[in-house]
C-alpha cells in the first residue's frame, strides 16, 4: 500500500510526479487555500503534509493527524509551522531552501529599481495620457547607482542582493544577529548596528526572518531613524513591518517610499491605503515566481516528504533534534 498524503495546493508538475509515484495522493486543486475545517478532516489518514505558507501546523492540526509521519513545507520560512510541537511528536519538519535565492533577490532589486525610478507612476502617466511633452522636473526619482544599502538580515537572499549591489556600484552595509566577517572582504559589504543602518542607507531592504524579535521590527521608531528620503523594501515577511505605522511613514514624509512583496495581512486588501499610496508598490508575494524556482521547490519539498515517510534523514531539515 502506498502511503497516503495530503498536499494542500497543486504544486509544479517537476515534485507533483515524484509524489504520484510512491504515494496516494490528496490535493486541494482550487485556486484559494484549502478550508481549516477541511484540511483537519483529511489529515486524519495522511502519513505525510505537503504543506505551504497559508496552511497552520499547529498543535490542532498535529492532534488531528495521528498517522503523520513527516511535515514538508514548501517554503523557504517556516513561520507558519509550530516547530516545536511537531519535535514534541517526533515529526520531521523540511523546507526548500537554496532554491529560490536568486529568484528572490532579482525581484526584491526589481522592486528596488522600481521605487527608486517611480516605474509604476510613470506606467500610470502614460496610461492616464499625462505625457504631453518632456519634462524636465517630471516624475524625479532616487539615484540607485554610488547609493548606500542597506541590508538586514545576511543570509542567502541577503548576500545575493548585495552582490546585485555591487554591480551598481553600491556601499553595502548589514546588520545580522551574528556578524558575517567571511563574507565582508568577498561581498564588500561593512557590518554595524541596526540603527547605524537606518540613518545612513538610502535604501533599507529587509530579509531577516520573522521571529519574536523581529516581528514589527519596523514600526514608528525604527521607520523616523530612516532618512527621509530613503527607500524601504521588503521581501522577508510581511508582519516584520508595523503596516499601519508605514502607511503614517509614506503619508507623513518619514520615508520617500516602500516596496513591498510581502504585507500585514496577506493577501493586502484591494482598498488597502498602501495599494492606494503613489509612494508605495505593492506586489502578491511573487518572489520566488519562475518556473525555475518553484519546480526546484517543489522537487525539495518532495524529496523532504519522501525521506520522511521512508523513515529517512531529511536532506532540508529544520528541526534536526528529532533524530536525537
Amino acid at each position: 500500500m502506498k502511503p497516503k498524503i495530503y498536499v494542500t495546493r497543486q504544486v509544479p508538475k517537476a515534485g507533483l510526479s515524484m509524489l504520484r509515484e510512491a504515494c496516494k495522493i490528496e490535493m486541494w486543486e482550487e485556486e484559494l487555500p484549502v478550508p481549516r475545517d477541511i484540511l483537519l478532516k483529511k489529515m486524519h489518514e495522511m502519513e505525510g503534509l505537503c504543506s505551504l505558507i497559508t496552511e497552520r501546523v499547529d498543535d490542532e492540526l498535529l492532534d488531528a493527524a495521528p498517522r503523520l509521519k513527516v511535515v514538508s513545507n514548501m517554503a523557504v520560512g517556516y513561520d507558519n509551522v509550530d516547530v516545536a510541537a511537531c519535535t514534541a511528536r517526533g515529526i520531521p519538519v523540511g523546507n526548500t531552501p537554496g532554491v529560490l535565492t536568486d529568484a528572490t533577490a532579482d525581484l526584491t532589486f526589481s522592486l528596488l529599481m522600481a521605487a527608486a525610478r517611480r516605474i509604476p507612476e510613470a506606467v500610470d502617466y502614460v496610461r492616464d495620457g499625462k505625457w504631453h511633452t518632456w519634462d524636465p522636473l517630471g516624475l524625479l526619482g532616487a539615484e540607485v547607482w554610488g547609493a548606500t544599502l542597506g541590508i538586514v538580515g545576511l543570509g542567502r537572499i541577503g548576500q545575493a542582493v548585495a552582490r546585485r549591489g555591487r554591480g551598481f556600484d553600491m556601499h553595502i552595509l548589514y546588520s545580522d544577529t551574528i556578524r558575517r566577517s567571511e563574507l565582508e572582504a568577498e561581498l564588500g559589504v561593512e557590518y554595524v548596528g541596526f540603527e547605524q543602518l537606518l540613518s545612513r542607507s538610502d535604501f533599507v531592504s529587509l530579509h531577516c526572518p520573522l521571529l519574536p524579535e523581529t516581528r514589527h521590527l519596523m514600526n514608528e521608531e525604527t521607520l523616523k531613524k530612516m532618512k527621509t528620503t530613503a527607500i524601504l523594501i521588503n521581501a522577508a515577511r510581511g508582519p516584520v513591518v508595523d503596516t499601519d505605522a508605514l502607511v503614517d511613514a509614506l503619508r507623513q514624509g518619514w520615508i520617500a517610499a516602500a516596496a513591498l512583496d510581502v504585507t500585514n495581512p496577506e493577501p493586502l486588501p484591494a482598498q488597502h491605503s498602501l495599494v492606494d499610496l503613489p509612494n508605495c508598490i505593492v506586489v502578491p508575494h511573487i518572489g520566488s515566481a519562475t518556473v525555475v524556482a518553484r519546480s526546484r521547490m517543489s522537487v525539495r519539498a518532495a524529496e523532504n516528504l519522501l525521506a520522511g515517510l521512508r523513515g529517512q534523514k531529511l536532506p532540508y531539515c529544520v528541526n534536526p533534534q528529532v533524530y536525537e
